[in-house]
C-alpha cells in the first residue's frame, strides 16, 4: 500500500513541473494511476495532470499528436487512429487487462515509464514517433527509450508522423489479458521498413538487420531470421530466452508479410 501526503491538481504545465522539481525523489506525476506500482511507498506530493487538457488526439502539422493523458481505450476508439497505420495502436492495446483498466491507463504512463512489457511502446517504435517532454523538448522515441529511467521531467505528448505507413502488430500471450510473452510491430512506407520487438523481456528495440533485409527485398522469412539473430532475449516467469527468439522469427515474418499484403496483421 502507498500513502500520499499531498495530492495536487496544477493549473498549467509550468506549475506541474515546478512542483516536481521541488522534490523529484518524493513526488509522483499521475494520470490514470494504473501503472503506479503497489508497495509500501510514501509519496510526499502527487501531481495529477488530468485537468491540463492532455487527453486529446489531434492532427497537426503533418503529425498525429496524442496527449499524455489519452487513455489506452481512446487509442482503440478514436477515429483519427483507427483509420491510420493499419489500426496498429488499437490492436497493440486491445488485450491489455480489460476495458475498465484501459479506460484509466494512459499513454503517458505507458511510454514514460519505459516498461519492457509495453505493447504500446513496441507499436510506437515501429512508426516515426517522437516524444515531447516539458523540459527536454522533442526527441525521437528510440532515443528516449535508450536513456536511463529518471522521473525528473513530464511527458506532454507523443507525436507520430502522419506518413501513410502500413503497419502490423503481433504478440503472443499466455492468457488473453496477460502481459505479452513477446510483442512485434512492423511498418512499411515504400522501401522504408521499421521492425520493433518488445517484451524480450527488455524494452522494445529496433531490429535494423531485419529492416535491411526487407529493404533489399530478401523476404519476410529472412527478416524474421535476422531479427532473431541480432536482438537479445532474456528469460522470466512467462518464457525462456530461447523460446522468445523463436517467437521473434515467426512474428516478424508474419508482420512483414501482412505489410507486403497491405493488411493489418490479422
Amino acid at each position: 500500500m502507498y500513502t500520499i501526503k499531498s495530492y495536487l491538481f496544477p493549473e498549467h504545465l509550468e506549475e506541474a513541473y515546478e512542483l516536481l522539481c521541488r522534490d523529484p525523489k518524493n513526488s509522483a506525476v499521475l494520470g490514470g494511476c494504473c501503472w503506479l506500482k503497489m508497495g509500501r511507498r510514501r509519496i510526499r506530493t502527487a501531481i495529477d495532470l488530468t485537468r491540463l487538457g492532455l487527453d486529446q488526439v489531434e492532427l497537426r502539422d503533418g503529425y498525429v499528436d496524442i496527449g499524455a493523458c489519452v487513455t489506452l481505450r481512446q487509442l482503440e476508439t478514436d477515429p483519427l487512429l483507427t483509420g491510420r497505420f493499419g489500426g496498429i495502436l488499437g490492436r497493440s492495446v486491445e488485450q491489455i487487462v480489460g476495458i475498465q483498466f484501459r479506460n484509466s491507463a494512459t499513454v503517458g504512463g505507458s511510454v514514460y515509464s519505459r516498461f519492457g512489457f509495453s505493447d504500446l511502446t513496441a507499436a510506437l517504435l515501429a512508426l516515426d514517433t517522437r516524444v515531447v517532454l516539458y523540459q527536454a523538448g522533442e526527441l525521437p522515441l528510440e532515443e528516449f527509450l535508450s536513456q536511463p529511467l529518471k522521473f525528473d521531467d513530464i511527458l506532454v505528448k507523443v507525436r507520430i508522423r502522419d506518413d501513410g505507413r502500413t503497419a502490423a502488430y503481433e504478440s503472443v500471450r499466455r492468457t488473453s489479458t496477460d502481459f505479452p510473452v513477446l510483442a512485434v510491430a512492423v511498418s512499411r512506407l515504400g522501401d522504408d521498413w521499421r521492425v520493433s520487438v518488445g517484451a524480450r523481456p527488455a524494452r522494445a528495440a529496433r531490429a535494423r538487420a531485419a529492416e535491411a533485409c526487407l529493404a533489399r527485398g530478401e523476404g519476410a522469412q529472412a527478416a524474421g531470421a535476422a531479427a532473431a539473430g541480432e536482438l537479445s532475449f532474456g528469460s522470466n516467469l512467462r518464457a525462456g530466452g530461447a523460446y522468445r527468439r523463436k517467437l521473434a522469427q515467426t512474428l516478424v515474418s508474419r508482420g512483414a508479410k501482412a505489410c507486403m499484403e497491405g493488411g493489418d496483421g490479422q
